[in-house]
């Protein structure tokens, strides 16, 4: 077949041309996909290299201080009067009368309540006609008993002159015991209808409802028109507290702390109310037997509040720390420096804990042996004693000192060594710093 000449047919010409023109395009656009894969990659190594140049590693460290430390267990609990009683009604009878609220002062022997006496002064009524009719017949059984002695003695005269027989003797020997019996009986009856009567007026008495303490009212839930009924149980209308200047703390303190809580003991707390003011307490008592219903075990223990500026009150939640150790003037390091380990290559996670730690210290808390969040540490002569080390700064690097643990406050603890004075460097981690 021969190829077409030039001036041939325009419409092949035409389709030879195009076919040139989409090869060219498809090989220049796989250059520019090589070209900008090979910059991609290029520029990845070269941010490589200038990241590896860009930063540099260096110690952070901290001074060795003398100083005061605190080891302190914290505890949460609830504010309570010191002395509160609650008031109840111990007749039924509907409400007349309410005479004090909430917040109130009241004097012992001051009228709260007052009940309706209806039915209380009905009943006095009727014990007093009791009374009555007990005395009446013992009055009347007396007489029995005169009238049969009389008889009884003339009998005997006539018995004796022989004028009366035995049988009428006897009778009325008889009849004289029968009255004097009568006499007991009305006696017992006089005392009965006493003491119902005493119980009346003590029970009309009770209408009146009365402080029992000099105090403050708490809570109040009683209303005039409403009728108390006093039965098994009862009813509880005021809640009085002697004086909520003096209070008490009641907090439950976790069984791993109760060994280092002790009577008499300084203590501090704070509520929600005030929570940049601390309240000074005194631990007065840990209770031996422990709280139950709760799945962690805890002891309640017992705090002194002086609230003598009536800022707190009642049922306030608190949080007290208790401070269980205090030294003075001791080599103290921050905890950190404690758990830093170095390592042969810089910038390991060895350089901030994660090397293999020290007896007592890089452990969780509850693990046993390191120092607790909470300060807490093994009180001198509790127990062996704990040994540690840190990493001074000496000649750009990090030089192991043996150090003895003391108490701990949770951010510094105090140490004990010879190689090591005030004012020198610790080790507490590593820092990159860009150049």
């Amino acid at each position: 077949m021969q190829a077409p000449q030039a001036g041939g047919d325009p419409q092949v010409v035409s389709q030879l041309g195009v076919g040139k023109n989409r090869t060219l395009r498809r090989w220049l656009a796989r250059a520019l996909a090589l070209l900008a894969l090979a910059t991609l990659i290029a520029g990845f190594f070269l941010w490589r290299a200038r990241a590896g140049k860009a930063t540099t590693e260096s110690y952070v460290t901290s001074p060795v201080e003398h100083g005061d430390l605190r080891e302190t267990v914290t505890a949460t609990g609830t504010l309570s009067p010191l002395d509160s009683v609650q008031v109840g009604a111990e007749v039924t009878g509907r409400v007349l009368k309410v005479n004090v609220d909430v917040n109130d002062r009241v004097t012992a022997g001051q009228i709260l309540v007052e009940i309706d006496q209806e039915q209380l002064t009905a009943r006095v009524e009727e014990s007093q006609a009791q009374l009555r009719s007990a005395e009446a017949s013992l009055k009347n059984a007396r007489a029995s008993v005169k009238e049969a002695d009389l008889k009884a003695q003339r009998l005997r005269e006539l018995g004796r002159r022989g004028l009366a027989s035995a049988q009428e003797l006897e009778s009325a020997e008889a009849t004289l015991e029968r009255a004097r019996a009568q006499v007991g009986t009305a006696s017992a009856q006089v005392t009965v209808a006493r003491a119902g009567l005493k119980s009346a007026r003590t029970s009309q008495g009770k209408a009146s409802i009365k402080s029992p303490i000099d105090g403050i009212v708490l809570a109040r839930s009683v209303e005039p028109g409403q009728t108390v009924t006093a039965g098994f149980q009862t009813p509880v209308l005021f809640t009085l507290a002697r004086d909520i200047t003096q209070m008490r703390l009641l907090v439950d303190v976790d069984e791993a702390d109760v060994g280092k809580v002790k009577d008499g003991q300084a203590a501090t707390f704070v509520v929600d109310a005030y929570p940049r003011r601390q309240f000074q307490s005194k631990v007065v008592r840990l209770n031996n037997l422990p709280k139950s219903g709760t799945t962690v075990i805890t002891y309640e223990g017992l705090l002194t509040v002086d609230n003598s500026e009536r800022l707190l009150r009642p049922g306030m939640t608190a949080t007290a720390t208790v401070v269980t150790r205090e030294v003075k003037g001791v080599l103290t390091v921050p905890n950190a420096a404690l758990r830093f380990r170095p390592t042969a290559a810089k910038g390991s996670s060895a350089q901030r804990g994660g090397g293999i730690p020290m007896p007592g210290f890089g452990r969780p808390p509850g693990m046993g042996g390191g120092p607790r969040p909470s300060g807490s540490a093994t009180p001198a002569g509790a127990g062996p004693k704990r040994e540690s080390a840190v990493y001074a700064l000496r000649g750009g690097e990090p030089a192991r000192v043996a150090v003895e643990v003391g108490v701990s406050d949770g951010k510094r603890t105090e140490v004990r060594s010879s190689d090591l004075a005030a004012g020198a460097e610790v080790v507490t981690d590593v820092a990159e710093t860009k150049k």
